[in-house]
């Protein structure tokens, strides 16, 4: 059961960026009601809303007429629900409505929705008139853990994933932690993979809370918000030293080289998979084969795997619906990651529980025999 709404003074992580571009990641419940004023603060005489059609049903109105009542002119923008709007038809339809709608330079765009909402929107900013400002309202676990913060937008193309786009940062983050309450338990596991990664990177004693503290994030207890103010700590300064992902940043990408090439062969399907599962079977998987180069414990590889399981989230290719191809299909989707350097592969590794490190260079056929491995065991 959930924490009855009520409004609380927000937890507030900042991120200090330089030439006047820091901003506030704000963290509590209720917060969209009230996102007007914060966002009347931002000096914007228009802030249109691109969201999807599912939270445009839930809290779309709810965050128009707050911007309305704070003097803001509003609309709104709504695509379909999914990874298939990270596309370039979506985004030339969410460019010709916000037009529409009138955002001019010194207006603002509102994301208001998940990771896809969030990339798709700010893009959509980073282009439209050459750059307008924009603000995040994450509305899932995931994209208030992880894809709101830092500045990375885009869509995706037939060749992968996130492979179109700009860094673009957000005036404004406001992550309403009530609105998870209407997530599906799907949805809230798939974001809780992105939760866990924080403690995998570089945080084992945060690993060790989540361990202990997993159930209360879902229910939506304290330890929800808490653990949304730990990630958006840990990624802010990731990005703070490394805005444009030239090196640490990179980190932040553990897991994510199989499962986006995961994501790229079940076609973006969510009924077959979601992001935040592709991630959770993406940190096995790189645990496991951490532990086969002999970079990692076996029982660190172990551990990871039975707390994502424990959880809800898979953790093996066998358990991807339909089949994730063998191993020369995955191999193929990897070629197309972004830290692909001269052809190479690069991964995010772990010589153990928070010890990630960023290893180039690694052999295709080490990889391909792994792979080969793994759809064995199912």
């Amino acid at each position: 059961m959930t924490e009855p709404l009520t409004v609380q003074a927000p937890l507030t992580v900042h991120v200090p960026l330089d030439g006047g571009r820091a901003y506030d990641i704000l963290i509590g419940r209720g917060l969209l009601a009230g996102a007007g004023a914060r966002v009347a603060a931002l000096e914007a005489r228009a802030a249109a809303i691109v969201t999807d059609e599912t939270v445009a049903a839930l809290y779309g109105e709810t965050l128009r007429e707050s911007l309305e009542a704070a003097g803001l002119r509003s609309g709104i923008v709504a695509v379909a629900p999914g990874e298939a709007s990270k596309s370039y038809a979506t985004y030339a339809a969410v460019c010709d409505g916000l037009l529409a709608h009138r955002v001019e330079r010194g207006d603002l765009v509102v994301a208001l929705g998940g990771g896809v909402v969030g990339d798709l929107a700010g893009f959509a900013a980073a282009t439209l008139r050459r750059g307008v400002r924009f603000v995040q309202a994450p509305t899932t676990l995931l994209a208030q853990v992880d894809s709101s913060v830092g500045g990375k937008t885009g869509i995706n193309a037939p060749l992968g994933k996130n492979l179109i786009g700009a860094f673009h940062q957000p005036r404004l983050v406001l992550a309403d932690t009530a609105a998870l309450d209407t997530l599906s338990e799907r949805e809230m596991r798939a974001g809780y993979a992105e939760v866990a990664k924080y403690g995998l990177i570089g945080d084992a004693g945060f690993f060790d809370w989540c361990e202990a503290n997993w159930r209360g994030i879902f229910r939506g207890g304290p330890e929800r918000d808490e653990a949304v103010a730990i990630c958006c700590r840990a990624k802010a300064g990731v990005v703070v030293r490394d805005e444009r992902e030239d090196g640490e940043r990179a980190l932040l990408n553990l897991g994510h080289t199989f499962g986006h090439a995961l994501e790229r062969l079940t076609g973006y399907e969510s009924a077959r998979l979601v992001h935040g599962e592709g991630v959770a079977i993406g940190l096995a998987l790189a645990f496991r084969f951490s532990a086969r180069l002999g970079l990692c414990p076996g029982q660190d590889a172990g551990r990871v795997a039975n707390h994502l399981a424990l959880a809800g989230l898979p953790t093996t290719l066998g358990q991807v619906p339909g089949g994730s191809g063998d191993a020369d299909a995955l191999l193929d989707a990897m070629a197309q990651d972004k830290k692909v350097r001269d052809g190479a592969l690069t991964f995010i590794l772990a010589r153990g529980i928070g010890r990630s490190f960023i290893a180039p260079g690694i052999d295709r056929a080490a990889v391909r025999d792994f792979l080969q491995d793994e759809l064995r065991l199912g």
